[in-house]
């Protein structure tokens, strides 16, 4: 099993090359690796500076990756803006799994960015939101850690088709690693059913995809899974994973 040099581990000391190399490594041999098998690898490698994120959509990933590392940090970005039922859920897996759930927060309230960028960013410049709300919080709460583990998939939209299972981020200067990104919606929702995985009870309302209540509408069925997420705009990402 591949592991990091304990001074790659410290993040004040890591080197993005040897850990480029590491992904260049690991790509070859996790290429078709099952989830379990690549989340065993970065459990191996990068220990305690290995983090999960969820959007509490549901507790797949969850379940997966602490069924192999139990107590991991699992990061949750709290917009301010999330409905009702996504805090529920975030409340009752917090409860079931055993994990370190952190809660990410913008530096600014709802309130405070109102007042220093007029209300409803959102609806006048969504790209400003979501980098404020979501993606500046997530890259400070990522600084401790050396890889993390998203739950992005190749069917979700047409950018994340040549996601690879264990990949460098660029942005972040770290290891972005994918353990279901060539699973299938069939596959997710098969995982599910056999395990009794918590699920956002919205789903169970039109909303096959989840984001902040402001910006995310129900979808008739037989469409776009994703077209009720900035619906009306251009806008398929929050900007997490570009």
């Amino acid at each position: 099993m591949t592991t990091v040099d304990a001074d790659i581990r410290s993040p004040r000391h890591r080197d993005p090359l040897d850990l480029r190399h590491l992904v260049e490594s690991a790509g070859r041999f996790l290429h078709d690796a099952p989830a379990p098998e690549i989340i065993r690898w970065a459990a191996a490698t990068f220990g305690d500076r290995l983090c999960l994120t969820s959007s509490m959509s549901d507790a797949l990933l969850i379940h997966l990756v602490s069924r192999v590392k139990p107590g991991i940090d699992v990061l949750f970005i709290d917009t301010g803006y999330h409905f009702p039922e996504t805090l529920g859920t975030r409340d009752a897996v917090r409860h079931v799994h055993d994990i370190n759930l952190i809660d990410v927060t913008p530096t600014r309230t709802v309130a405070e960015q109102d007042h220093d960028l007029g209300p409803r960013l959102f609806g006048r410049n969504p790209d400003l939101c979501c980098h404020l709300r979501k993606v500046e919080p997530l890259n400070q709460a990522l600084r401790p850690y050396l890889a993390w583990i998203s739950g992005i998939r190749h069917d979700e939209t047409t950018t994340r088709t040549t996601v690879k299972p264990v990949e460098w981020d660029p942005k972040r200067q770290m290891v972005k690693i994918n353990p279901i990104a060539r699973w299938t919606q069939d596959d997710a929702d098969t995982y599910m059913t056999d395990h009794a995985i918590l699920l956002n009870p919205l789903h169970h309302d039109g909303y096959p995809s989840i984001g902040c209540a402001p910006c995310t509408r129900r979808v008739a069925p037989g469409h776009d899974p994703r077209s009720g997420r900035w619906a009306g705009t251009a806008k398929t990402e929050c900007g997490l994973h570009q």
